[in-house]
This record gives structure tokens, C-alpha cells and sequence, in this order.
């Protein structure tokens, strides 16, 4: 309605007639019949933020991530009178990344708050991360004033157009009444179905008081002639509009999650499928970590099942550290033998060579919340036996209901825990290895793995160092993992600790780094400081962006803008009150104490920076970095 208001507007004033006045008459009417029957409390206190405020509180929202911004300033005070922490980053993409983290761990809507147009266009990388990691993410932004938006106002854009192809639902409110109906169904859409993050613009005349609007609308000087007297009765009937019926009893409590099901007949073929294989294995992605299935649940269900489980995405560390059933190595020769394949919300995309990996030989059981994803690539590599559009986590459970007594064959789980075995005993032998200068990666990794608390979370935001890590860090149980996902986002290490820090206090929170995606988000060593979330970062620095260089230099003959330097990320650290410590190979023989000390400081309430001079291997030769 006030995009047409606005043209009307416009032809009011250029006409200056009584046909003028008429024409805007009729802009409004839908909104002076509305104002008949709602109040306009002209001299009310309360604000739209606060309205934010309580929804954000009914849905057991904790924390909101913020780059505060002059839009969106009544949202965080409100918040903040409520209980509900306001945690401020130094970039708005952290913002979202720690937003992402709370949701993937805590089970509900992470939420970021951020100012409009730059604040706003900042965070768009990490909403199409969590928008394909399938996290449940609300992000709120704030707008030019509803009048005012195309007219030339600070940081007015069409924000809308940005988000509309990201994200699962995009609103922009347009009276306060909105903002309750608008939020609540935000929320439940996030976490219906697949999950996925929503956007809600506010336009700052939405957020302030009456009185502060009213005095920004009101025309300077008394009206002079019709045509000045309709656009002041314009500008009043608009504000009206606004404000009418904005502080009525509404019901702020969330809608029901939709989530869908896998079918008793959709069941009951699985169970016959299981029933009659003889080496059957899961691959289990993000999405059996979704509620409603508790992790330590469906942890259960899988133990008692039996079937030997690779991990990816959030799902590593489901099963602990030293499961019998779970394999980490060999995943390439298991699928070529197996006669059954569960793809429990794994995808057949990169990660799979596209449905490749997968014997024509196998059936295949697919399972995903989304049917775009349950499917992708069947057309070409791989056919599902039994495709389940359906909630992964659900699935085990009712699997695990129908399959009582059922024992997979013992064989063919202790022959892939020996490939396991004589894997990883020739990683320790490679991480014996001498490197041409600086220190091994792969030992320093083994001794991080020997020293870590059975509490931890690792964050994995890197490149070469965070690939080679993923073989050897073992996740000590079930969301104790957190990588970006499909996306191979850098940078999700400063956020995502943050967040996984404020959910887990007592936890300790590894990042592991590449020296290049350190880069990204070493400024919120701050923000750790200033938050009381102490972490601890482990840099592998070859001074490389390694991950390329190993293909582009034998494929192109180049190493061009792949080379760093060996930089002082350890004070840096200090400078943003942290503990920064360097690590070299003179330290070779003290990195077990190193690592027992740096544990000790980040107990005391400090963050840790463990910059870590290491050389190269060729460990992960082969390995695509596109």
C-alpha cells in the first residue's frame, strides 16, 4: 500500500489541485477505516523494539548477535531489559556465524541483528552458509523509514532482492501490528521442513516511539495552501497508520514446526532391506543432529543397531571417540563393497563424487528433509532403492523400533575397523616424518588429540591445516564438531566459537585455523575478551594458502598470490587481550606442556593463540581444493 501512497504522493504534489487532495484521500482510506476501530496511542512510551523483545522472549531466544547500528538500536535495548544477551561482534558476518552456531547446538532459531544496507550486505556469505549447512537462522535488519526508502535516504537499498534467493521466508514490516504475525511465522519457518534462515526488514519509523516519528514527520512551519495542508494530513494519516493498533494483547507464543516423516510402509521396505543385507553401512550427514531426535538419543539407537557408520558435517563425533561401529578411514572401499547403503541426510554432491563413490551393486536407502537434495544427481551416477523425503534422525529411531533382535554380520564391521587401524597406524608413522623445515602438522595435531578435554568442541575454519585435522582430531561426542558445510566458508571460526562458547560455558572451545582463514576473524579475540567467552586458536602456519597451492603450482606452474609470511599472529592475539604463544620446531619436545599450559590459561578466563610454525607434507596430496 505505501508504494502506491507514494505515487499518489508525487502526483499530489506536482498537480496542486483539489484532485490532489482527493487522490490522496483514496491512498489511504484502507488505513483511516482501519485507525476507526484501532487506537492510536499518540502519547505511549513503548516502541516497536520492545514488541521485537517479547516475541524474541517467548521463543526462548538468548542471545542476539549484533553489529549495533542507529536502525536497530530499539531492538537491542529491549532485548537487553528482557534477559536476553546482547553479544556484539566486530563484523556483522561473525554476527551470523555465532547465531548459526547457537542454532546448530542449541536446537532452536540462532538470531543476528544487524543495521541496514552495509550492515545488512555484510552478512550474506554467512546467511548462504547456513542456508545450505540447513541452519535455522533469523536475521533482522534494519531499513530506511517506510517513506523514505527510494528517496535517497542513509543506507537505503533494496535489501529485500538480496535475501529473497537465500533465504526460506523475507518480510518487511510495514506497521508495528505486523511486527508479531511477521516474527512468529519467521520462526516457525525457519525450523519447518529443511531448515534455513529467515530475513525480517525493519524500517526504523517501525522500531522508535510515536513521539520520535511524529516530531521527524512534522512539517517545519505551518501548512501553506491545499496542496500543503493535504501532504500534512498525509503525513499524519500515514503515522496513524503506523501506530494504529501497535500495542493491542496479541498472542506472541511460537507456531508448530512442521516436520516431516518417513511413511510406515516407507518403514517397513527399509527394514526388510536391512533385514537381508550382509554388509550394510550409514552415512550419516548434518541432519540426523535436527530435533526433535535428541543426539544422545539417537546416539543409542545406532549403537544398538550396529551397522558401521561414517560421519560427515555435524554428525562427527555422534558416536563418541573410540566407537567399535564408528570407521573414519577407507570410506571409498567400504562403499564399492557394501550391499547397503543408508544416506541418513547425507547428500550425493562433491562430497560423494556426485553419487560415483556408490556401487551399482548397492541398494541404497536415501533419506533428507529435502526432496531436491534426497535426489540430487540420481538422474546421472546413482539410484535411490527407497527414497524417504523425511526427518534422518526420526528415521533411525523408528528403524531401530522395528529391527529389535536384529544383529548386523560382526565380519564386516571388524574388517573396516582394521582398515581403520592400519590407516591411522600409517598417519602416526607419516607424522614421524621430518619435514623440510618447521614442524611436522600432522604430530602437532596427534599431540592437540592427546591433550584435548573430553569436553570439547572443535571449530574447523581452514583450508590444508583444517583438512588434515578432520583425520585426526576425534569430536569426543555428539555436537562437538562444527564446520561451515557444503559452502566451504572461510572465516566461520571467530563466530561460531563465540557461539558454541555461550552455549557451552564450561566447555572447552578449539579453533582450529589455517593461517589464511585466521585472517577473516582474529579481530574477535576482542570480542572474546569483552564477552568473557575465553577459546583456544591453534594456527597451523606454513605461510601458504596451501589448500591451492598444492594443485596450482605442478598443474599451472605458478604460485601466484598463494604465498603469506610467517606472521606474529601470537601478538596480535596479545594485542586484542589475549595469551598469544608461538610455537617452532626448537619448541618441538615442550608442545605437549605448551598445549597443558594454554589449556590451563583459557580455564582462568583468558583466550588462547597457539601460532604454530609448520612445514609441508604430503599427507593430502590428490586432495581437490575445488
Amino acid at each position: 500500500m505505501d508504494s502506491s501512497c507514494d505515487c499518489l504522493y508525487v502526483l499530489a504534489a506536482c498537480l496542486g489541485t483539489l484532485v490532489s487532495v482527493v487522490l490522496l484521500w483514496a491512498a489511504h482510506r484502507l488505513g483511516t477505516i482501519y485507525q476507526l476501530f484501532h487506537k492510536v496511542e499518540t502519547q505511549s512510551p513503548c516502541h516497536g523494539g520492545e514488541v521485537v523483545a517479547e516475541v524474541l522472549q517467548a521463543h526462548n531466544v538468548r542471545y542476539v548477535f549484533t553489529l549495533v547500528g542507529g536502525h536497530i538500536s530499539p531492538i537491542l535495548v529491549a532485548c537487553e531489559k528482557l534477559g536476553i544477551r546482547i553479544v556484539d561482534t566486530r563484523h556483522e558476518a561473525t554476527a551470523v556465524f555465532a547465531a548459526d552456531a547457537v542454532a546448530r547446538l542449541s536446537g532452536t532459531v540462532g538470531v543476528a541483528a544487524v543495521t541496514a544496507g552495509p550492515g545488512l550486505t555484510n552478512t550474506v556469505t554467512a546467511i548462504k552458509n547456513s542456508q545450505m549447512a540447513e541452519s535455522p537462522v533469523l536475521l533482522i535488519g534494519g531499513a530506511a523509514a517506510t517513506l523514505l526508502q527510494g528517496r535517497g535516504a542513509l543506507q537505503d537499498i533494496d535489501q529485500m532482492s538480496l535475501f529473497k534467493p537465500i533465504c526460506k521466508f523475507c518480510a518487511s514490516i510495514r506497521t508495528v501490528r505486523e511486527i508479531v504475525p511477521v516474527l512468529r511465522k519467521a520462526m516457525a519457518v525457519a525450523q519447518s521442513g529443511t531448515p534455513g534462515p529467515v530475513f525480517v526488514e525493519f524500517p526504523i519509523d517501525i522500531l522508535y516511539p510515536y513521539h520520535i516519528i511524529h516530531k521527524e514527520l512534522a512539517p517545519k512551519g505551518a501548512p501553506k495552501g491545499i496542496v500543503g495542508k493535504a501532504i500534512n494530513w498525509y503525513l499524519q494519516n500515514h503515522l496513524n497508520n503506523l501506530f494504529a493498533g501497535a500495542w493491542e494483547p496479541r498472542d506472541v507464543s511460537p507456531f508448530p514446526v512442521s516436520i516431516p516423516h518417513a511413511s510406515s510402509e516407507q518403514i517397513q521396505q527399509c527394514v526388510e532391506l536391512v533385514s537381508r543385507a550382509k554388509k550394510p553401512v550409514f552415512l550419516l550427514g548434518s541432519q540426523v543432529t535436527l530435533p526433535p531426535t535428541p543426539v544422545e538419543k539417537l546416539r543409542k539407537y545406532l549403537e544398538t543397531l550396529g551397522i558401521p557408520c561414517f560421519l560427515g558435517g555435524m554428525a562427527r563425533g555422534m558416536l563418541g571417540r573410540d566407537s567399535q561401529i564408528h570407521i573414519r578411514q577407507n570410506r571409498r572401499e567400504a562403499l564399492k563393497e557394501a550391499d547397503l547403503v543408508i544416506l541418513a541426510g547425507t547428500v550425493c554432491d562433491f562430497r560423494l563424487s556426485y553419487g560415483q563413490v556408490l556401487s551399482r551393486r548397492s541398494k541404497i536407502i536415501a533419506v533428507n528433509r529435502d526432496r531436491s537434495q534426497l535426489l540430487k544427481n540420481s538422474d546421472m551416477f546413482w539410484k535411490p532403492t527407497v527414497a524417504v523425503q523425511g526427518d534422518a534422525g526420526s528415521f533411525i529411531a523408528n528403524l531401530c523400533e522395528a529391527l529389535k533382535g536384529y544383529s548386523c554380520p560382526s565380519e564386516w564391521i571388524e574388517g573396516l575397523k582394521a582398515g581403520d587401524v592400519n590407516k591411522e597406524k600409517a598417519n602416526r608413522q607419516k607424522a614421524e616424518e621430518k619435514t623440510e623445515r618447521h614442524l611436522n602438522p600432522l604430530k602437532v595435531l596427534h599431540q592437540v588429540e592427546d591433550c584435548m578435554a573430553e569436553d570439547s568442541i572443535i571449530v574447523a575454519d581452514g583450508g590444508d591445516f583444517v583438512g588434515s585435522a578432520a583425520y585426526i582430531l576425534r569430536p569426543r561426542g555428539p555436537l562437538c564438531w562444527l564446520d561451515p558445510g557444503a559452502f566451504g566458508t572461510l572465516g566461520v571460526g571467530g563466530g561460531f566459537a563465540l557461539g558454541a562458547k555461550l552455549c557451552r560455558p564450561d566447555s572447552e572451545v578449539w579453533i582450529v585455523f589455517g593461517d589464511g582463514s585466521l585472517g577473516y576473524s582474529i579481530v574477535e579475540f576482542d570480542t572474546y575478551l569483552r564477552h568473557k567467552t575465553p577459546v583456544i586458536a591453534l594456527i597451523g602456519n606454513d605461510a601458504c594458502w596451501s589448500q591451492i597451492s598444492r594443485e596450482q603450482v605442478p598443474m599451472l606452474g605458478s604460485n601466484v598470490a598463494c604465498s603469506l609470511a610467517y606472521t606474529d599472529y601470537h601478538v596480535a592475539a596479545e594485542g586484542f587481550g589475549g595469551k598469544g604463544i608461538l610455537i617452532t620446531a626448537e619448541e618441538e619436545d615442550q608442545i605437549t606442556d605448551i598445549i597443558k599450559d594454554a589449556q590451563a590459561i583459557c580455564r582462568k578466563g583468558k583466550s588462547v593463540l597457539l601460532n604454530v610454525m609448520i612445514g609441508k607434507t604430503n599427507f593430502r596430496d590428490g586432495s581437490l581444493s575445488v
